[in-house]
């Protein structure tokens, strides 16, 4: 009991001191305790309230004194409050009506503070407004006078710097929208411009390429006067002794090609100043602006390709004139020069790569057309003018750094067609040559028109000079005139070979085969043609023959003519030799063979007018007429022989040789067709009369035979043609039929050259 009374004291004093919170823990404290614990607790509550009672009791009849005198002064006080609440209301009417004007005038203000303040507000929101409107109208006027790269400039300047600035603004948002479709306009504006930049300059790129193909011209011609004044100034130091006139007159020549170099440099346009090319410029820089600078490079790359086949497609009748391959070589310079001008003032819009892949593409069209066309002329003069603007076009485009090594191979090509065309145009020269030739020597009556002969052809012949005018020159007219058609063909050879960059030697050798070949082939085969002409008789074949000899001499003097031409000895271990020895070899002997034939058909002639009577029964005593006039025709045809060169030992061998091999072709040819008379099948009977009178004719066979018609003969070897004539006559005339049977078969026989069955066809008839 004593213990429990200290234990409820602390919980008292927990519940006193704690929140009313936390009172629940210890009021269950006062249940969990011994039993009865409850009554006894609240015993000792209240204890404690009675307690608390009396102390607050005596706490208030402590202080009532207090309180009754608090509420005395209270009420006193009241009756001043009123009185100073009537005073505070009268005071706060009379303040309220003194106020309202300084608030009427307050009000006012604070309006136009507000209104300055609005002011201010708008001045700065247009002071950022302004710079934007200023640009945008600087804009439009850009647009209006066609500046259209600094238009894009002044947008990239609104866009990034002012419309920012106010872009809560409804006209900033109009402009914003406005801004793409002023850069597409832009762009179709520009691209516009640079159709028609493309058009102008395919209009103009022959012009371009004119003025660039006359520059370069005279640069070629200018070095090459220059080369020349040099060589002249070397040649100069070597004579010395007249050089002061010839220094003077070279420098005179070189200054006035001097000035009219500089004339013409000053007449010379360049392709900036026949084109504008501002428009590519232009678009160029916008569209690089705009961010699209590979659409427009692939654009202009590719309008310039389609452009690169208009210009490489040639007109149909482009190799009929020189003016059509210049008009289509001026087309092509005047596009590679603007592609190189465009190249050179622009970044990127052409590399040196896309040129040279477009230039080679060119190149390999250009050098199909050219050997399509140029294979259509038949002109040489025509094919020369081609070379030289080839070679023009080569330089022209060389000096813009293009390679043209193709294009000095095709000219090679084209000088092998140059010569073909040479070649039948001295066909033709050299047919009318011979036509009007009357193959009869020539004749000269003074020495003036000796030394005319001589200074076409190179004649010598020491025994001829000896003898006094007039006198007669073994060729005929047409010798002196093919040597100078040579010469004259070898000039159109040597002027193709200009200008291709080739050494002496190689010009040399270009013109040595291209002689040849108008040797061995053109003048060849003239000759051959002409040999086998129905109207050309014997003389004029005896004429050729000679007139062949002493072309073949004058061969020595046409190489060196080619050799003087070109600065190249003959001793060079390389140089080519003219052909033309075997050529008129070749000729002379298509001429011997010509007169045996045509001797031989004369004799043909001769003989199909002969009219025997075969069975006559004696001989007339004297020859057939017909067999003295081929007789006749024979001498008078073996001495025009003797006209036959024979100035030397070889010459007077060839000519006996040429005169004894026809004199015994005839013969045998006589003897074979007297004998086929004989033995013709269509003569049935022959009567001795007429053996006897055929007899005669052979005999005067064998008298012509031995009274030497062509010297050189040994014996009686022309005599032999008519042996088995002879013998044949003599076994039917004596009729020793007895010694031709015992002597048959040995070599010492009489009659050797009888053959049995012609001796049996014989006597049947």
């Amino acid at each position: 009991m004593a213990e429990s009374l200290p234990e409820h004291d602390r919980i008292l004093q927990e519940i006193e001191s704690t929140d009313t919170a936390c009172v629940g823990p210890t009021l269950r404290s006062v249940y969990d305790d011994q039993p009865n614990a409850h009554q006894r607790f609240m015993e000792k509550l209240d204890a404690c309230i009675r307690n608390h009672d009396r102390e607050i009791e005596k706490m208030c009849n402590f202080h009532h004194q207090g309180f009754v005198d608090a509420i005395t002064e209270l009420l006193k006080v009241r009756a001043d409050a009123e009185k100073l609440k009537v005073q505070v209301t009268d005071t706060n009417r009379r303040l309220q009506d003194a106020g309202k004007e300084v608030i009427a005038q307050t009000e006012e203000i604070i309006r136009c503070r507000v209104q300055q303040r609005n002011i201010t507000t708008v001045v700065e929101k247009l002071q950022l407004c302004l710079p934007v409107l200023e640009m945008y109208s600087k804009l439009k006027e850009q647009m209006n006078v066609k500046r259209y790269y600094s238009a894009l400039k002044t947008m990239e300047q609104l866009e990034n710097l002012y419309l920012p600035r106010v872009s809560q603004y409804r006209f900033c948002q109009i402009m914003i929208e406005n801004l793409p479709k002023l850069r597409e306009e832009i762009k179709e504006i520009s691209m516009s411009d640079l159709k028609d930049f493309l058009e102008s300059i395919r209009k103009h790129s022959d012009r371009i390429g004119e003025t660039a193909m006359k520059q370069a011209q005279q640069q070629r011609t200018f070095s090459t006067a220059l080369q020349k004044q040099n060589n002249l100034n070397y040649g100069r130091n070597m004579h010395l002794g007249r050089s002061r006139i010839l220094e003077s007159k070279n420098e005179i020549t070189l200054k006035r090609m001097f000035e009219e170099d500089d004339e013409h440099e000053e007449e010379v346009l360049t392709a900036q100043d026949l084109v504008d090319f501002s428009p590519v410029y232009r678009c160029l820089h916008i569209y690089s602006v705009l961010g699209d600078g590979e659409i427009f490079e692939n654009y202009y790359r590719k309008q310039r390709r389609k452009q690169a086949r208009l210009v490489l497609q040639p007109q149909s009748s482009m190799h009929e004139t020189v003016e059509g391959y210049r008009r289509y070589f001026s087309q092509i310079v005047g596009f590679f020069v603007v592609e190189d001008h465009i190249l050179h003032v622009t970044q990127g819009l052409v590399t040196r790569t896309y040129t040279d892949e477009l230039w080679n593409m060119a190149l390999s069209k250009i050098i199909a057309v050219l050997r399509t066309h140029s294979s259509y002329c038949s002109d040489p003069d025509l094919v020369l003018e081609l070379k030289n603007l080839i070679v023009v076009f080569a330089d022209t485009l060389q000096g813009y750094g293009f390679p043209v090594n193709r294009l000095f191979d095709l000219l090679f090509e084209i000088r092998d067609q140059y010569n073909e065309t040479l070649l039948k145009k001295w066909s033709g020269l050299f047919r009318d040559i011979f036509e009007a030739d009357n193959y009869s020597p020539i004749p000269v009556a003074n020495e003036e028109e000796y030394k005319i002969v001589i200074s076409k052809f190179p004649f010598q012949d020491p025994e001829l000079d000896k003898q006094s005018f007039p006198k007669k020159l073994p060729m005929s007219q047409s010798v002196p005139q093919i040597y100078i058609q040579v010469k004259e063909f070898i000039y159109a050879s040597l002027k193709f070979s200009e200008s291709l960059h080739r050494s002496s030697t190689e010009i040399d050798d270009m013109l040595r085969k291209s002689t040849n070949l108008l040797l061995t082939r053109t003048l060849s085969s003239c000759l051959q043609n002409l040999i086998k002409k129905p109207h050309i008789g014997l003389t004029e074949l005896v004429q050729i023959i000679i007139n062949t000899t002493h072309l073949e001499q004058a061969c020595k003097y046409l190489e060196d003519f080619i050799s003087n031409i070109t600065n190249i000895s003959q001793v060079t271990v390389h140089t080519a030799r003219l052909y033309g020895l075997s050529t008129f070899k070749d000729a002379r002997h298509a001429a011997e063979g010509e007169i045996y034939t045509k001797l031989n058909q004369k004799i043909d002639e001769f003989i199909q007018i002969a009219d025997y009577d075969w069975t006559m029964s004696e001989s007339d005593g004297r020859a057939s007429g017909y067999l003295m006039d081929l007789i006749n025709f024979l001498r008078s045809t073996f001495q025009v022989f003797t006209h036959l060169p024979n100035n030397n030992n070889d010459h007077a061998a060839m000519s006996g040789k040429v005169a004894q091999t026809a004199c015994m072709s005839a013969c045998q040819h006589l003897s074979t067709s007297l004998m086929q008379m004989l033995l013709d099948s269509e003569l049935k009977q022959i009567s001795m009369g007429a053996i006897q009178q055929f007899n005669l004719d052979v005999i005067q066979c064998e008298l012509f035979a031995s009274s030497e018609p062509v010297p050189g003969f040994q014996g009686d070897t022309l005599q032999l043609a008519f042996i088995d004539l002879r013998q044949l006559l003599d076994l039917f005339m004596v009729w020793d039929w007895s010694t031709y049977l015992a002597d048959y078969g040995q070599a010492t026989s009489k009659y050797l050259r009888v053959n049995p069955s012609t001796a049996l066809t014989l006597l049947e008839k």
